[in-house]
């Protein structure tokens, strides 16, 4: 029983020992998950979108979509109120601005009330930081150090 026990362990590290592993696989850049309810509920979809590229929504996202998560990768995605051959007429523009990995309600466009809004949009890699800038300024913060006395609480005379 012991040698059937150690057998399937050994045969088993050797089947994970000879798997490929692929350290330097990344996900390809534009993956976005776009779903009809709040928190990635309702009808969800994920796709990789091509940079610089407008897509419209399909229904049922087209003016009904709520959750617009971009993956973590370095780019950024314009939602628009406008198709993508349309022309932006607005005075205060057509896209509220960028939504990234990071945006405060990717999870929930109702909260900015884009969710019955969003028709189009298209994603950009982000700008690097150019190197020629200068180094970031440090702060400096005092500590304070605060000393107690502690005083005995029973009394050793009695």
């Amino acid at each position: 029983m012991k040698f059937s026990i150690g057998l399937a362990t050994i045969v088993s590290a050797l089947a994970v020992m000879s798997a490929p592993i692929h350290l330097n696989d990344k996900r390809e850049v534009g993956g976005i998950l776009t779903c009809t309810g709040v928190n990635a509920t309702g009808t969800c979809h994920y796709e990789v979108y091509k940079m610089n590229q407008c897509y419209e929504l399909p229904k049922p996202y087209y003016q009904n979509i709520n959750t617009f998560a971009p993956d973590g990768e370095h780019f950024a995605c314009y939602p628009r109120v406008t198709g993508c051959k349309d022309i932006c007429r607005s005075p205060t523009g057509c896209t509220f601005g960028a939504v990234d990995f990071n945006y405060e309600h990717k999870f929930n466009l109702g909260a900015i009330k884009w969710n019955t809004l969003f028709k189009s949009f298209d994603c950009a890699l982000k700008k690097k930081p150019t190197s020629s800038a200068p180094p970031p300024t440090t702060a400096t913060t005092a500590t304070t150090t605060a000393t107690a006395t502690i005083e005995p609480i029973c009394d050793k005379s009695t």
